[in-house]
């Protein structure tokens, strides 16, 4: 997921740079989202990872 966000991000900067403003304005929130989800996912597998079984 975090892979994702971080392609997201810099597709659009890189379309920022060739002038693509609706395609990196669509790009650049799509990383925002799939950031926090990341983020999400990331705090709820800490506090509800893997228990020890003993």
């Amino acid at each position: 997921m975090l892979s994702a966000a971080i392609g997201l991000f810099v597709l659009a900067l890189i379309a920022a740079f060739l002038g693509f403003g609706g395609i990196a304005g669509t790009a650049a929130s799509l990383a925002k989202i799939a950031f926090f989800v990341f983020l999400v996912l990331a705090v709820l597998s800490f506090f509800f990872g893997r228990r020890p079984v003993a």
